[in-house]
C-alpha cells in the first residue's frame, strides 16, 4: 500500500539494526498473491547473518513492520510491508506461528525469483531442491524484474 518503493527500502534499511545484511536482490514486481484484488507487489529478498535465534528473530521482524507502519488486516490483504524468514540456515522449525522453510515458498515465484538472484543453489533441507530447481517449477511468467537500486 502507499509509496511501495519507500517502504521496501525502509525495510531493507531497518534490517541493517536487526541482522548483518549479507547479500540484497534485485526488486520484483508481481501481482498479488492470495487476495487478487489489490495492487502489484514489491518484493526482493535479502541474505543476512544474525546471532538470533529464529524466534527472537521472528519478533524483531515483526516489531519492525509494525515500526514502518504495517497494522492488521485481511490476511494476504494489502499492507506497507511484509517481512518473512524462508531459510534460517539448514534448520528445519514447526512451531506454532513459525514454519521454517517458508511453508508455501516453492509454490511462490514472487519469492523465488528475488531468492535466486542471490542464491540459486541454496537447498531446501526438506526436500533437498534448490531454488533454481524450485523456480524453475513455477509459473514466473508475471514475476517481473525492475531497473531499481534498493540500497541508496
Amino acid at each position: 500500500m502507499g509509496d511501495r518503493l519507500t517502504h521496501l527500502r525502509r525495510a531493507a534499511q531497518g534490517l541493517q539494526s536487526i541482522v548483518t545484511v549479507e547479500a540484497v536482490s534485485p526488486i520484483y514486481e508481481t501481482k498479488p498473491w492470495g487476495l487478487a484484488d489489490q495492487p502489484d507487489f514489491l518484493n526482493l529478498c535479502v541474505a543476512a547473518t544474525t546471532t538470533l535465534a529464529p524466534r527472537p528473530l521472528l519478533a524483531a521482524l515483526k516489531n519492525l513492520e509494525v515500526q514502518l507502519g504495517r497494522r492488521p488486516g485481511l490476511r494476504w490483504g494489502p499492507r506497507q510491508i511484509d517481512i518473512d524468514i524462508l531459510f534460517y540456515d539448514d534448520l528445519i522449525v514447526q512451531e506454532e506461528g513459525l514454519t521454517i522453510p517458508h511453508p508455501h515458498l516453492a509454490e511462490r515465484a514472487f519469492v523465488l525469483a528475488p531468492l535466486a538472484d542471490i542464491a540459486p543453489d541454496l537447498i531446501d533441507p526438506q526436500t533437498g531442491r534448490t531454488v533454481r530447481a524450485m523456480l524453475a517449477n513455477t509459473d514466473a511468467t508475471q514475476v517481473k524484474k525492475l531497473s531499481i537500486i534498493t540500497r541508496e
